[in-house]
């Protein structure tokens, strides 16, 4: 695949023009780019557990496992190795390639970390990739998840850094990049990406994907999420964005990035299969497979078949 066109000094100016295009000609411009590095009719799939619910310190205003919003999560402590496993087995009769755990944490206690080093080499046993997302981490951690062969590590930057204040308080920007660069140094694939519809404009989009764009380099795979508004969040009535915009996002970032993964993330139960296909068209080829995201629904194992059935997509 080539990449020595591979960009990482993108002007603001430069990525607001893509996303202002018209609507045709930017998802043209997706398409053709994606088509360059992937096989424009495959999808990759991730199923993603949530092995740790709730009782979470931090503040992101999305979020339903905060201990400041009342919402109806019910906490529930680090899941046992066997009950993991068990999942990943499921995952991986699915058609998952990818198992990706997440745990509801500022960043994670010694005690916890044991067993989670002890749940990644399980799940690479059974001969799937592994992605971990446990909030903060220090250059000691990745490299101790490094060592027992984890694969990804998720850090969403969520927004710009300009809009990140109206998202959290009780953690900076600067700490998710500091985490994102610890990662890297481990030499583990970043999972990145960030949130669409927390009330940010459209330049907060925009700064956000060349804020990843211009990483060193880019993240392996990228989610982009449609905002999931969870009852006592302070989003929970936040206006749903726009559908061409989240295409138009999808379209941006295949642009920026042509040889990460796209990830059509969360949200997606409220979406169309139209706008699903869409997304696909403008350049996404990964998805979280399974009927929930965490916290939050996510399409039947059944519908996802039949639309790429549909479709005529192949999944890895």
């Amino acid at each position: 695949m080539p990449t020595t066109n591979l960009r990482h000094d993108w002007q603001l100016e430069e990525i607001i023009e893509l996303f202002k295009q018209p609507f045709n000609d930017l998802v043209f411009k997706a398409q053709g780019t994606h088509r360059e590095y992937f096989n424009a009719n495959q999808v990759q799939l991730s199923t993603l557990l949530n092995i740790k619910t709730g009782a979470c310190s931090e503040d992101c205003a999305y979020c339903s496992q905060s201990t400041r919003f009342n919402t109806s999560i019910e906490p529930q402590p680090l899941m046992e190795l066997e009950t993991v496993v068990t999942a990943a087995n499921e995952a991986k009769a699915n058609g998952a390639t990818r198992f990706c755990m997440g745990a509801a944490w500022r960043s994670p206690k010694q005690k916890d970390f044991n067993k989670i080093l002890e749940i990644i080499k399980a799940v690479k046993l059974l001969g799937l990739e592994t992605c971990m997302t446990l909030g903060l981490l220090d250059m000691e951690q990745a490299q101790q998840l490094k060592d027992v062969g984890l694969d990804y590590y998720n850090h969403n930057l969520d927004t710009s850094a300009a809009y990140y204040s109206h998202i959290t308080s009780t953690h900076s920007y600067q700490d998710r990049l500091d985490t994102l660069a610890n990662v890297r140094s481990a030499n583990i694939k970043v999972c990145c990406g960030g949130i669409i519809g927390m009330g940010e404009s459209l330049e907060d989009q925009a700064m956000l994907l060349q804020h990843l764009a211009n990483l060193p380099q880019h993240p392996e795979s990228v989610p982009i999420n449609q905002l999931v508004r969870v009852s006592g969040t302070p989003l929970a009535k936040a206006p749903i964005p726009d559908s061409f915009d989240i295409v138009r996002c999808i379209a941006v970032a295949r642009i920026l990035m042509p040889f990460s993964h796209i990830r059509l993330s969360a949200g997606r139960a409220e979406m169309s299969d139209e706008l699903q296909a869409l997304c696909f068209l403008a350049g996404a080829n990964s998805i979280f497979y399974g009927e929930k995201l965490l916290t939050t629904d996510n399409p039947t194992l059944d519908h996802d078949h039949q639309l790429f059935n549909r479709l005529g997509i192949q999944t890895i």
